[in-house]
C-alpha cells in the first residue's frame, strides 16, 4: 500500500515552522497514543505513522530530501536504506518522549522518558554521525554493498556501556526508587491531576553510579573504530543522503546510539556525463567515417556497447540507447544513453589533401542540402535532456 504524504499525516503545510510541526505531531500522537487506545491496532499504526512523519519533517536535512524526492528520498531499504521505516514503539518513546512530557496530558498518560510497557529509558542517546561516500557511475548504476571503517564513539568494552567500575558500583536511585520517574499530584481547577516527570537525579535511568569506570570515566563510550556494511541502492544521485539507524556515535551509559548519515558523492567519469537518469556521450567521427558509415564502440555504465552509424550521418545527430542510463531509486524507471555525434574537421592539410578536397568541393554532393524533416539544434537539445 502506498505511503501517505507526511504533511497530510500531521496536517501541516510545506512552509510550516519547526514549532508548528512539533505541535501538530503532539496533537496527532496524543490522539492515537497507545495508553488512550489500548488494544487498538489501527490507532497504534497511526501513532507509528505520525512518529515516522515527524522523524523526517523535524530534521532539516531529511525534510529537504523528502521535499525534493518524496518517499524515495527517505524510505527504508534494508541496512543502508534512506531514513527510517517501520519504527518501533520503544524507539518512538525514547526519541520523542520529551514532546509528550511537555504537555499535561502527556505526563498524565506516561510521557517523558517512559517507553512502552512502563520500561524506563537508559542513558543518553548518541549523536548522529555524517560521512561522505564517493561512488563511480558503475556502482551507482548497479547498486553496491560498501564495507567501510568509521571512526566514532563506540561502547566501552570494559564496563559494557554502563559507565560503572563494577556491578557493585550501580545502585538504585534513592529519589525515584528505581522507576526513573517522579510522580506529583497537583491541585487544579479541574481537581487533582497526577503528573509524571523524569527523575532529575538519575535522568530517568533508575540507577546511579557510585564508582565510575576507569576506561571511559563513567561515560560508557570510547572513541574508536567500527566496520560498517552499507547497502547502496541503484540509482542514487549526488547530494542524496542515506540514513543507517543505530550506526552513529554510541550513547552515554547504555543510551541508544545515534544514526549514521551517508552523503552521496559522484566520482566524475572520464567519458560519460550524467543528466538526471540519462547518460550523455560525445562521439567524435572522422569526415570519412561520417560519409561511409561505421560500427562504433561506445562506453556505457554497463560496459562497452556497439552502435551502427549509418552513412551520411550529420554532425550534431543524437542516437539514443534505450534503457542504458541510470535506474530511478525505488522504481522501475530507467534512463537512456544519448550519443551526440561530432564530425571532426581536419585542421592541418597537406598540399595534396587540399587539392583533392578543392576538387570535391565543386561536386553537387558536397553542397549543403539539409533535410527539412531534420530536427534543428534547439529541438535536439530538448530531446537530449527530456
Amino acid at each position: 500500500m502506498a505511503k501517505r504524504d507526511f504533511y497530510e499525516i500531521l496536517g501541516v503545510g510545506k512552509n510550516s515552522s519547526a514549532d508548528e510541526i512539533k505541535k501538530a505531531y503532539r496533537k496527532v500522537a496524543m490522539q492515537y497514543h497507545p495508553d488512550r487506545n489500548p488494544g487498538n491496532k489501527s490507532a497504534e499504526e497511526k501513532f507509528k505513522e505520525a512518529a515516522e512523519a515527524y522523524e523526517v519533517l523535524s530534521d532539516t536535512d531529511k525534510k529537504a530530501q523528502y521535499d525534493r524526492y518524496g518517499h524515495a528520498g527517505v524510505s527504508g531499504n534494508g541496512r543502508g536504506g534512506f531514513s527510517s521505516g517501520g519504527m518501533k514503539m520503544e524507539d518512538i518513546f525514547s526519541q520523542f518522549g520529551d514532546i509528550f512530557g511537555d504537555d499535561l496530558f502527556g505526563n498524565f498518560f506516561g510521557g517523558g522518558q517512559r517507553s512502552r510497557g512502563g520500561q524506563r529509558s537508559r542513558g543518553i542517546r548518541g549523536s548522529n554521525l555524517r560521512i561522505k561516500l564517493k561512488l563511480t557511475y558503475e556502482e551507482i548504476a548497479k547498486g553496491i554493498t560498501k564495507n567501510i571503517k568509521v571512526k566514532k564513539y563506540v561502547v566501552c568494552t570494559t564496563c559494557g556501556g554502563n559507565g560503572a567500575k563494577d556491578k557493585g558500583s550501580i545502585q538504585t536511585c534513592n529519589t525515584c526508587g528505581g522507576s526513573g520517574q517522579v510522580r506529583r499530584v497537583q491541585n487544579t481547577f479541574l481537581g487533582q491531576m497526577q503528573t509524571v516527570t523524569t527523575c532529575p537525579t538519575c535522568n530517568g535511568e533508575g540507577t546511579t553510579v557510585t564508582s565510575k569506570c576507569g576506561a571511559c570515566r563513567g561515560e560508557g563510550k570510547l572513541y574508536g573504530e567500527e566496520a560498517v556494511s552499507i547497502d547502496i541502492p541503484a540509482g542514487v544521485q549526488e547530494g542524496m543522503q542515506l540514513n543507517i539507524n543505530g550506526k552513529g556515535n554510541a550513547g552515554e551509559r547504555g543510551g541508544m546510539p545515534g544514526d549514521l548519515i551517508i552523503l552521496i558523492e559522484e566520482e566524475p567519469h572520464k567519458e560519460l556525463h550524467r543528466e538526471g537518469l540519462n547518460v550523455a556521450y560525445e562521439l567524435h567521427l572522422s569526415f570519412t567515417d561520417a560519409v561511409f558509415g561505421i560500427q562504433a564502440e561506445v562506453p556505457t555504465v554497463d560496459g562497452r556497447a556497439k552502435i551502427k552509424i549509418p552513412a551520411g550521418t550529420q554532425s550534431g545527430k543524437i542516437f539514443r540507447l534505450k534503457g542504458k542510463g541510470f535506474p530511478a531509486v525505488n522504481s522501475y524507471e530507467k534512463g537512456d544513453q544519448l550519443i551526440h555525434v561530432n564530425v571532426w574537421t581536419p585542421q592541418h592539410l597537406s598540399p595534396e589533401e587540399k587539392a583533392m578536397l578543392d576538387k570535391l568541393s565543386h561536386s553537387s554532393n558536397f553542397k549543403p542540402q539539409p533535410d527539412k524533416n531534420e530536427k534543428n539544434f534547439f529541438d535536439k537539445i530538448k530531446e537530449m535532456f527530456s
